[in-house]
């Protein structure tokens, strides 16, 4: 709900201070980090800091402290300064007095407060506004409890606020119940000045120092003291439940007990190292064992061997890998699932393409994931039941897993029950998504990429309850053929993937679709399409989801099959192009066809109507008459193709191929022809300004990475053709999973 007080102070900022600090605020009441930003511009210029900037960093701090190290009545320079401070005030939900731009006792009153709720009016007492005070007023930091927070961790942090201000890098943390970056970074700080580190030494980092001076402050049953204070803080800020103590007693202890068998520490009772290490960073005690492991290199006998030395039992490998040339041996390679097997290991799989940034995740790319993923578990021969790990490698703020990553899961989730369930669905991720994608039903168990612990999804967050894989530290082991680097991960138990497999499928050519296989392929099409807003009746446009699978699939499939031996490319492209258009035919299109038909073909004794075009996209598949001319006389010139060489600037030439492709059997052979001009480069066509890469001739082994590639250019370039390659690929891959089951009866 908008509030008046915050409104005036935005527009307080904006009149005074606007032209001076180069922005200005929407005037809306709410508080936002933009209003924050303005404030801080806007104080830096009281200041006469140049440039201003959004951040309230060293200069600035060292300078308010040099000009005014207290804020008050008699200090105050200027009106309008009060009023910045009373601005921020209201912003944080104190009493800011009107914005009079007086520090009168109602101001002193709320900086009082404010500083009692920081848990720092102990060091600071008064009403007086101290520059670390002040530094934390211009942020969206909460000193209250705030959705539900822990009184025990609103606790903690105040008891850390007043503890530690007074040291140089020690800023004051939120005081709002709720665990978070900034929370377990104060908590290093602490540690390493309880250590006797430095200023300037203590850097709230878990380094070498931090390490060997925890490992002379084991806490256990009966001990008391600063070490107890602060393993107490730890564990309650991991969800343990405990109180915030100086004693060691026995629910410390039964409490101690719980997290290191949860974590699979050894289970002694005691606050030791690994515990330590275990509750302050993501990956713990990087000199642990586990009995899992994860990789981008092949499993060799030898390298078996190696693994198995090392008391590693569970080995994760990638179901496919979107380049042919980087890392080669990052999907599993021929024969590989034996050999894990043979030696007695067994495998789980991760899935993992296009995971590295927010974009990558949408509802129809998790369809698109959910459908790779299984039909490259059934290639590799993952028998019904293994889990597949969907990669998250990223660091995905809590906001980008409520808008991207959450529709993303739910996609996989679809698809996968779409297809009956054959596979589980796993999460690799950080903390903080593997346990919001859990609770959301989208998983059943997470494989935790704790190395990287500097993620906003790890620091801060408690290890997931559903751990499968705890992901903690990268080495190479071994020696000569059995040397290998891996990502070792300590095992939970509640996965164990596979040590036997299905014979794999192997890569063959396309053949035509099984008759027994059609029905279920039109249910799963459909299911997608509507999925996406594309009712099965068609809706607003011109055909329905039943002709347009038989137009594009059944009734051609004699010619997309022999377009696909052809060429060595997955019937699935031709397929996947050709209904996606179709499926997209309106009135629109027909009413710009009969104007392509007048320009070429005007009625006897009448000129051709004011602006009608000479080409248009036509036919099932919606070809341009120059794009089919350009494909078409790149395949022949290349000598894979035949028939004569046409010019796009000749009307004729034009109309007589745009005629054509609007015969379904010569749009379907066009559409081959446009993939492979596509592969190349589309030499002659209109490519983004920085023009097409040529891609790997068209094979049928292409990674994702190229299938997306060639389903995007047909379209074009653009956001509107990523966006439709994406959900193409689900529909690629659905189209695949059948042709693939077709080629393997």
């Amino acid at each position: 709900m908008a509030d008046e007080m915050v409104r005036q102070a935005q527009r307080f900022v904006n009149d005074v201070y606007g032209s001076r600090i180069g922005m200005t605020v929407k005037e809306d009441g709410f508080t936002k980090w933009e209003v924050m930003y303005a404030l801080t511009r806007a104080l830096q210029w009281q200041l006469d800091i140049s440039p201003v900037t959004n951040s309230f960093g060293p200069t600035t701090l060292s300078t308010l402290t040099a000009k005014y190290p207290k804020l008050n009545f008699g200090t105050m320079p200027s009106a309008d300064f009060c009023r910045i401070i009373q601005s921020a005030l209201y912003c944080k939900g104190y009493d800011g007095d009107g914005i009079n731009g007086a520090y009168g006792p109602r101001v002193q009153a709320a900086v009082t407060k404010l500083k009692e709720d920081m848990g720092v009016g102990t060091v600071f007492p008064g009403s007086d506004l101290t520059p670390k005070v002040f530094k934390a007023l211009l942020t969206m930091d909460a000193y209250v409890n705030v959705n539900s927070g822990s009184a025990t961790v609103r606790e903690i942090q105040q008891w850390l606020n007043g503890r530690y201000i007074g040291r140089r890098d020690f800023f004051v943390i939120p005081c709002d119940g709720h665990h978070s970056r900034d929370v377990a970074k104060s908590v290093l700080f602490a540690i390493q000045y309880e250590l006797g580190m430095a200023d300037g030494t203590a850097t709230g980092v878990f380094g070498p120092g931090t390490q060997a001076g925890l490992k002379q402050h084991t806490v256990s049953l009966g001990n008391t003291g600063i070490w107890v204070w602060l393993f107490s803080a730890v564990l309650a800020l991991n969800k343990r439940p405990v109180d915030f103590t100086g004693t060691f007693d026995s629910s410390v202890g039964s409490a101690v007990r719980t997290f290191q068998s949860f974590a699979k520490l050894a289970v002694t009772g005691d606050g030791d190292f690994a515990t330590w290490a275990s509750l302050l960073v993501s990956y713990g005690d990087q000199t642990r064992s586990g009995e899992a492991c994860d990789g981008v290199t092949k499993i060799t006998d030898a390298r078996a061997a190696t693994l198995k030395a090392q008391g590693i039992r569970y080995v994760g490998r990638y179901l496919t890998a979107l380049s042919t040339t980087s890392l080669p041996e990052k999907p599993i390679q021929p024969g590989e699932l034996q050999t894990i097997a043979g030696n007695g290991l067994r495998c789980f799989p991760i899935y993992q393409t296009f995971a590295r940034d927010a974009a990558s995740f949408k509802y129809e790319t998790g369809r698109a994931a959910g459908y790779a993923a299984m039909n490259a578990a059934r290639d590799h021969g993952f028998k019904n039941g293994t889990r597949i790990f969907f990669a998250v490698d990223f660091d995905a703020l809590d906001g980008e897993v409520t808008s991207d990553v959450l529709p993303y899961f739910k996609g996989i989730v679809d698809s996968v029950a779409d297809a009956g369930n054959p596979y589980l669905v796993g999460i690799y991720g950080p903390r903080n998504v593997c346990s919001r994608v859990a609770a959301a039903g989208h998983s059943t168990a997470s494989f935790v990429s704790d190395m990287s612990s500097g993620f906003s999804g790890n620091l801060g967050y408690p290890l997931p309850e559903d751990w499968a894989y705890d992901q903690i530290v990268t080495r190479t082991i071994g020696s000569g053929d059995g040397l290998i680097n891996v990502d070792v991960d300590v095992a939970s138990g509640r996965d164990t993937g596979q040590s036997s497999f299905d014979p794999p499928r192997t890569v063959v050519p396309d053949t035509r679709l099984a008759p027994e296989v059609y029905p279920a392929l039109e249910l799963d099409v459909g299911k997608y399409m509507e999925s996406i807003g594309f009712p099965n009746n068609g809706g607003t446009r011109d055909f329905t989801h039943e002709r347009c699978l038989r137009t594009t699939v059944l009734d051609h499939d004699d010619v997309i099959t022999e377009l696909s031996n052809r060429y060595a490319m997955r019937k699935a492209l031709i397929q996947a192009s050709a209904y996606w258009e179709m499926r997209h035919w309106d009135a629109v299109d027909d009413a710009v066809d009969v104007l392509v038909v007048a320009y070429h073909d005007p009625q006897p004794g009448l000129p051709p109507p004011p602006n009608a075009p000479r080409d248009s996209s036509t036919g099932i598949a919606q070809i341009f008459g120059a794009t089919a001319i350009l494909a078409w006389n790149h395949c022949i010139t290349k000598g894979v193709a035949s028939g004569p060489i046409r010019d796009t600037a000749a009307d004729d030439d034009i109309y007589a191929a745009w005629r054509q492709v609007r015969n379904d059997e010569y749009a379907l052979r066009t559409v081959a022809m446009i993939h492979i001009w596509g592969a190349d480069g589309k030499p002659g066509g209109q490519n983004p300004p920085a023009g097409e890469t040529v891609l790997r001739p068209i094979a049928l082994n292409y990674t994702e990475r190229e299938i997306f590639e060639i389903l995007r250019r047909y379209q074009g370039w653009g956001e509107e053709a990523e966006k439709h390659a994406g959900q193409r690929m689900a529909l690629y891959h659905i189209l695949e999973k059948y042709n693939g089951i077709s080629r393997h009866l």
